[in-house]
């Protein structure tokens, strides 16, 4: 059940037996020379629809742009800065909150995200727990799923990287078929170099890759990856409702 594609009095039902909403959350940026610059946010938004299905979860809109400031060097990379992304959480929040949700679960697709998403949650309670509303939110960042280190491993030993991953690209080849890019990729790519601004990490990974080789990706590994995200953040997120 998607926020978007409902009416009020449909949500307004769904509050009568959940209090539970998933969010989407990903990034607009550089994803090598043949990854979608929308990777981030065309994963999360794919795995939170399908957990919203296994899971009879309503499903809001999917929050596009994150904190991505490092890789503005590139073409067509868009970022929040922290405290932007901090209010835009606040505000999903608190809007949702007024109407009765208080279960908040974010699919992540970008690492960038992880540590602003984590003081937006700070914030949120302290402000909602200032006019005395029980909130509580939790990230589920489907990269870092069990199972899906563990088929990127079988798949592409060290060549997965943590950049622009073939298992990443492949999700989005497995979404969107007709947008796969081919281009040459150099057999010898950057890694292991600290992340400080967004020149700096151009300089240190020209072409957008962190040790990672998207040409082993394929759309039959992205079903793959996509089945394994949905079932372990599905467990995820009944047990993030059923937490006392």
């Amino acid at each position: 059940m998607q926020l978007h594609l409902s009416t009020w009095p449909e949500v307004e039902n769904y509050l009568q037996s959940s209090s539970g909403i998933i969010f989407p959350i990903g990034s607009t940026e550089q994803h090598g020379p043949t990854g979608l610059i929308g990777t981030d946010a065309i994963c999360a938004e794919a795995i939170a629809k399908g957990v919203g299905e296994a899971t009879g979860a309503m499903v809001g809109p999917t929050i596009n742009v994150g904190m991505a400031l490092h890789h503005l060097a590139f073409p067509g990379s868009i970022s929040l800065r922290p405290s932007t992304l901090i209010q835009v959480v606040m505000d999903y929040v608190s809007s949702l909150a007024n109407a009765g949700f208080s279960r908040f679960y974010f699919i992540n697709g970008h690492g960038g995200n992880i540590a602003t998403l984590k003081a937006a949650f700070s914030e949120t309670y302290h402000h909602l727990g200032s006019h005395g509303q029980d909130v509580r939110c939790q990230v589920g960042n489907w990269f870092m799923a069990r199972g899906v280190y563990q088929l990127a491993k079988e798949l592409y030993s060290d060549q997965e990287g943590s950049h622009a991953t073939p298992s990443e690209v492949a999700v989005t080849q497995f979404v969107y078929p007709e947008a796969i890019k081919t281009a040459p990729l150099n057999s010898e790519v950057a890694s292991g170099h600290s992340i400080y601004s967004a020149q700096d990490f151009r300089a240190h990974y020209s072409d957008g890759r962190m040790g990672s080789n998207p040409a082993l990706a394929t759309p039959e590994h992205g079903q793959r990856f996509y089945e394994v995200a949905v079932k372990e953040l599905s467990e995820s997120y009944q047990r993030f409702l059923a937490e006392n």
